[in-house]
């Protein structure tokens, strides 16, 4: 299970891939030191997570027991030795979680998506040398993200982690929160030190699609997981049908294909670079074909504004949307793919012909 790390990503002094697990939310003391010994006694899970203050959407539901349930954690670190980590969102709760020697704390999504709050939460960890992790705010903006990791960093924080959980999306999806799997990979590219995570429990909020999810962070090479695990998920105060009993999670675990990021083969690498070869080669052509195409488009733009017509035209953006996903369809590329391409070079054209019509 454990993969090569640099010691950059070794800063919480774990193994590579890490997993972090807990319920949801600290419900009772007995709850809390069953899951920890269950998981303790797994040696598979190196940091035990729980919800002591829950922000929940709408008022009347279960929002934590508080600072009682910090207790609770710290004694389960001290009988099963399972180091513990939980989440804050104001300072006062920042000064309560460092009373009780939490481990690590963790930014949740609620708290990344408001700058003020990120930096209440920067000014209380002035001068204090604990991990923090990050996750992904609910709106999919990537810069928000970013600035939450600059504020904690500015803050004197060192060991910084990223966790992505998904985004917020109107509209039906078989995801409780969209992946957008192509955010958390930019935020891994331009932060290649810093450790990244996947939270797949927030990001289905069902237990059927976790082992999906789990699976392919893994072969994104993501740096651990943070799954919740409850003794009776069905009868968890706090989102449980994403839950999952420690013996499944241990199950999952198990089943995950671990991938290393790299192997020294002489001849895994030959192989590899040939193959890279032909990538850059037919990424040169089409860039080629791009600009080529923003040529034609340039003209189109001309002959508009001599003619006074309107750049934006909606049934042939729609037929050439039609056309294409019919066409990647058959070399098997998804419609999601070839209408998110499609907007890039759509908008690139507009933007020229822009420039046409105003020149």
């Amino acid at each position: 299970m454990s993969t090569p790390a640099s010691a950059a990503k070794k800063w919480i002094g774990l193994p590579r891939p890490w997993v972090i697990s807990g319920p949801c939310s600290a419900e009772t003391e007995a709850q809390v030191m069953a899951t920890a010994q269950a998981l303790a006694h797994s040696g598979k899970v190196h940091l035990f997570r729980a919800g002591i203050w829950k922000p929940r959407t709408k008022p009347g539901g279960f929002e934590g027991v508080g600072a009682v349930g910090l207790e609770w954690l710290k004694q389960a670190r001290q009988q099963y030795g399972l180091p513990f980590t939980v989440e804050v969102a104001t300072a006062k709760q920042v000064e309560e979680a460092l009373k009780f020697e939490t481990d690590v704390l963790w930014i949740g999504a609620r708290t990344t998506v408001n700058p003020f709050s990120v930096q209440e939460l920067a000014d209380a960890l002035q001068g204090v040398n604990i991990p923090v992790l990050i996750k992904n705010p609910l709106n999919p903006d990537i810069e928000l993200w970013t600035g939450a990791l600059e504020r904690i960093a500015g803050a004197g924080i060192e060991k910084i982690g990223l966790i992505h959980r998904g985004f917020s999306n109107y509209g039906h999806s078989e995801y409780r929160n969209v992946p957008m799997w192509h955010l958390a990979i930019e935020m891994k590219l331009r932060h290649p030190q810093i450790p990244l995570l996947n939270d797949p429990s927030h990001i289905c909020g069902r237990r059927d699609l976790l082992m999906e999810v789990m699976q392919r962070a893994v072969d994104l090479d993501f740096d651990g997981l943070m799954i919740e695990s409850h003794p009776e998920p069905e009868k968890a105060w706090s989102d449980a049908n994403q839950q999952v009993t420690p013996e499944r999670l241990l199950e999952m675990l198990a089943a995950i294909r671990w991938r290393a990021e790299d192997i020294h083969s002489d001849s895994f690498h030959t192989a590899l670079d040939a193959l890279r070869q032909q990538i850059n080669q037919l990424d040169q052509e089409m860039v080629q074909l791009l600009g080529r195409r923003m040529q034609v488009a340039e003209e189109i733009g001309r002959y508009k504004k001599e003619n006074n017509i309107t750049i934006l035209q909606t049934s042939r953006w729609q037929e050439i949307v039609e056309r294409a996903c019919a066409q990647g369809e058959q070399v098997g590329l998804s419609r999601e793919f070839i209408t998110r391409y499609l907007e890039a070079v759509h908008m690139e054209s507009i933007n020229r012909q822009k420039n046409v019509l105003d020149s």
